[in-house]
């Protein structure tokens, strides 16, 4: 009897680029504060990447670290998947230029949008590619550089983002953290509460559109907010449910890192759940879109010792409005 391929993630990597955006440097650009900021967002500084550095050198950077985490050289993968709403280009896709840019000769590649949720609808993508058959290794990548898309005038959404990349090898072969389960969810009916007005064919590029900020992110926050808390509970119940699994069988709780009161949200849902074990890093990095879960999963495994059946849950919420959650074994 031929043995089921199980997908696993078998090396990880992360990007943050040098500089760092303080509180207080963003006191000194628009009318806030340190104290507001902390207050409402829990972030005290996040990652900025240079101006002649990319969403595809960062992601470059992250997956050059998972394959060496991997053990696995760039002409093993058979697929590269790029999660990101900040490609380098509308095309060609960022996963080309970082095929090319890794050398691995052998390996497809494309592109997918599901912003912030991003990391987890590569994770299931993956998955079913694995656990097919069709491919023996896939790369993904989810990498961001929203500080090309915020407006730093704008004080509402500019102390928010950051820019990182995270990167995973994922395979059916080797040690590592098998995906049990991902559920994935959308409601394009919420499309306004979180978009970038031009730069599609809705509205293409001109100097309207540049001048009257149609580039940069445009959010409603409070509704945000509502929709993310409800979704990501019930994408993480969900995904449990479908494996049978409850709350008591999580070790760690690895939320979209967007803000901390979603988290602290997120947190009072999971009561089984000790606060030391739900992993941060919005506080250090803000909200990095798609790579943000990635690099808070990217730091936990460094950071801390699993042990053998230890559980991992993920869960993320963003524009389109997307969601969704998934659950990791040791």
């Amino acid at each position: 009897m031929t043995k089921q391929r199980q997908a696993k993630i078998i090396g990880t990597g992360s990007y943050l680029p040098d500089k760092i955006l303080t509180n207080q440097d963003l006191e000194k650009m628009v009318e806030t504060t340190d104290e507001w900021i902390v207050t409402r967002t829990g972030m005290k500084e996040r990652r900025i990447a240079r101006d002649d550095e990319y969403t595809s050198d960062m992601g470059l950077k992250a997956a050059q670290i998972a394959l060496a985490d991997a053990g696995i050289s760039a002409d093993q993968i058979d697929f590269i998947l790029v999660a990101t709403l900040t490609p380098d280009y509308v095309f060609p896709s960022t996963a080309c230029l970082i095929q090319n840019a890794l050398g691995a000769k052998k390996a497809s590649g494309a592109d997918i949008q599901a912003a912030c949720t991003g990391y987890l609808y590569l994770l299931s993508m993956a998955k079913s590619f694995i656990e097919s058959g069709q491919y023996q290794n896939i790369l993904v990548i989810a990498a961001e550089k929203l500080s090309a898309i915020t407006d730093y005038k704008d004080r509402s959404t500019c102390i928010l983002f950051g820019d990182g990349a995270a990167a995973s090898v994922i395979s059916s072969e080797g040690e590592g953290l098998v995906i049990e389960n991902i559920e994935l969810g959308a409601d394009g009916e919420q499309a306004n509460l979180i978009f970038l007005p031009a730069g599609g064919s809705r509205q293409p590029a001109c100097q309207e559109t540049v001048a009257s900020g149609g580039h940069y992110i445009k959010m409603a926050g409070n509704e945000v907010f509502k929709h993310a808390v409800r979704r990501m509970e019930s994408a993480c119940k969900n995904c449990l449910d479908a494996v049978s699994l409850t709350e008591k069988d999580i070790s760690w709780l690895i939320p979209h890192q967007a803000n901390m009161r979603i988290i602290d949200a997120i947190a009072k849902r999971f009561e089984h759940l000790p606060l030391d074990r739900i992993f941060k890093t919005v506080q250090k990095y803000g909200n990095t879109s798609a790579s943000s879960v990635g690099i808070a999963l990217d730091e936990l495994l460094r950071s801390q010792s699993l042990e053998k059946g230890e559980r991992i849950l993920l869960t993320a919420f963003g524009a389109g409005l997307t969601w969704g959650a998934g659950v990791l074994k040791k």
